[in-house]
This record gives C-alpha cells, structure tokens and sequence, in this order.
C-alpha cells in the first residue's frame, strides 16, 4: 500500500511551486497532518503494560486526528453510521441526489462556505416543500444530508446526497404517515424546484450567476431499501479524505496510479497523472474549517429532541448511546493490555535506555 503521506512529502515543493497560489490555510494545515500523521514529526504517546511483572513501555507516534487524513477518524466513522442506524425508522428509505452544474463550479470553489450552505438550504427547502405537499405525508419528514465534493475519478463535482425515509410526524396530532412503494417524488419536478431555489438564493446573495448553464438540472431519486447500505456509503466518505490508500496502484517516475469504481459498469478503471496533479485532486476536496460535511434535519435533527422522543416511544426505538469502541494495545512482550500513561510528548522524546541488570 503506497501512503499519500509519502507521495506529498516526496514531491511536495514542485506541487507549492505549481498549485501554491490556489491553496488556503485549510490546505496547507490539512498536508501537514497528513504527511506527518504517525511520523517522527508527530507527538508521542508513552503507554505501559498492565501486568506489573512485565511492566514494558512503548512509545507510540499519535496520529493527527484530521479529518481528511486517510489514516484517522475511524473511531468518528463508526459512531456516525452506528447513530444513524440507531435513528432508522419503519419505512422505505431513498436516497437523493442533487447535483450543481458543470458551470457553477468554479463560483462554487471560490466562495466555498457560503455556496455549500446555500446548497444544503436549498435542498431541505425542496424536500420540505413536497413532503408538506404530498397528500400521503403531509407532515416534518427527516433526512441525513452529506456533502460530497469530488466524483470517483476525484474531480471537483459539488453534489449533495440525501437519504430519508418516506415518512412524515405531524408534531401537533402526534401522527405518522407512511409511504409506500417505489416512488417517492418527481425527479424532474424536484430539478425544478432545487434550481428555482439556487438561483434565487445566489440573487440574494449577490453571487454572480453564469451566463450559461442547462435549463434542466439533474436530481436523482432512488429506492434503497431500509437505508442501511446507503448510510454505509455516506459514511465512508464522511471522514478520512477523498480517497482509500489501497485504491493507490503506484507512485513512481513522477506520476501516481489510482483507481476508482465505475457506476455504470461496476468495474475498477484506472488514472494516471502527475504526482502534483494527484495531490491537487486530493487536497482541493478540503472544506473550509469548521464546515460540517454532514447534518440531520426535521425530525432526525438533534435540536427536535421531542419528535425523537415521540417516534422513539411509537416504535419503542432505543436511544442512541455512543460507544467509544477503540482497539486496544496489546503488549509485545507477555500479551497483555497496555494502559495510556502519558500523550502529548514531543518528538523529539526518547525513553531513557534501561540499566543493565
């Protein structure tokens, strides 16, 4: 497995001299991390056995905590998908997409934070509106809403996935209304809707529209089941970076190997480019600091703690406790468990030889 750690400490001055200019101190934070993530750069960490005859201590390079780096935010992953699942509901789950055209790509680079916003505003506003109007439903749906930035072959490709259950709470009546079957919406009215919303929203804004761009916009609705899998996926995504360092063929002479799934096709492709090239495809998908890529809305966001409560005794659903599931670090020398004794040391510390017997 190559690391990107290795490939942005071997050529990143000629990436700074090509792609400098573009970065933001987001950027720059998140590539020092990375390529120092577990390394001698990195704080140290004395741990110790638990078994007082053997009592052996180690020391162990911390890892960085980003979350675009490949190596962290495991732990992050797993609660996030585990809290998700825990708030699934009976009902048949789709997933949607709404993506921004080609042509509004590059407004939406430079103006990152107030575009994504607006974008993740826009979307709940559509569902809200047909959800409220739908004669089935007519009530506060919930949805998990992720922001992906990149397509498989890395690109810039601003898009937002949803998924939600066809399901709605009257809060008032205290009722459910469930929705059955393959359909939920109209994807083309909801293209409608979600492009009506952004143009209206960049106006307000003063965000300056193309002069050209589709007249039909794509939003994509499909059935997932009971939304397991597709909470999967969005979860794999949601931290450490853009991209699985297995999916990394080769770095060598100065070019760097990926591959990625095909949709369509369901087989692996393969890219080859430049290692600054390959670096930029990974470090241009960074958010903006503070951004939350992920968040919950109606009835599923955290604030409508009592709609949760209401659903949870409909469906005798148990609360959601956070598990803080870590491996554990086993002693090299007997086995045992090997208890944290001291972090955030320095790099440069060093544990003291032991005193010959």
């Amino acid at each position: 497995m190559i690391r990107l750690a290795r490939i942005i400490n071997e050529y990143e001055k000629p990436f700074l001299d090509k792609y400098g200019k573009f970065l933001l101190p987001g950027h720059f934070k998140a590539m020092d991390a990375i390529k120092n993530c577990r390394s001698e750069h990195s704080p140290k960490m004395l741990v110790q056995c638990s078994n007082a005859d053997c009592a052996h201590k180690k020391l162990i390079m911390h890892s960085c905590g980003h979350r675009h780096c490949p190596h962290c935010q495991n732990n992050e992953t797993q609660a996030w998908i585990e809290k998700q699942l825990q708030k699934q509901v009976p009902a048949e789950y789709f997933m949607i997409t709404f993506t921004l055209p080609f042509q509004f790509r590059r407004i939406t680079w430079h103006k990152q934070r107030l575009v994504y916003s607006i974008l993740f505003n826009c979307v709940w506003q559509t569902l809200q509106d047909f959800a409220s109007n739908d004669k089935k439903l007519g009530g506060i749906p919930g949805a998990v809403a992720v922001l992906h930035t990149h397509s498989r072959e890395l690109n810039f490709h601003p898009h937002i996935h949803i998924v939600m259950p066809a399901a709605t709470i009257d809060e008032k009546q205290q009722l459910w209304a469930n929705k059955t079957g393959k359909y939920l919406f109209n994807e083309k009215a909801l293209a409608i809707v979600f492009r009506a919303k952004i143009l209206h929203a960049f106006t307000q804004n003063t965000i300056p529209i193309p002069d050209h761009f589709p007249k039909d916009w794509v939003v994509n609705c499909t059935r997932v089941g009971k939304g397991r899998k597709a909470l999967l996926y969005l979860g794999r995504y949601l931290y450490r970076g853009v991209i699985n360092e297995e999916n990394i063929v080769s770095c060598q002479n100065g070019r760097v190997t990926f591959r990625f799934l095909n949709s369509k096709t369901k087989t692996w492709q393969y890219k080859t480019l430049p290692a600054v090239d390959f670096i930029w495809l990974i470090i241009q998908h960074v958010l903006p600091r503070g951004f939350r890529r992920a968040r919950n809305f109606g009835f599923m966001h955290p604030n409508r703690k009592r709609l949760i409560r209401i659903i949870q005794w409909m469906f005798r659903l148990k609360p959601f406790i956070v598990k803080q599931v870590r491996n554990k670090m086993i002693c090299p020398c007997c086995g045992s468990p090997m208890d944290i004794m001291m972090i955030g040391l320095s790099p440069g510390y060093y544990l003291p030889d032991p005193k010959p017997a």
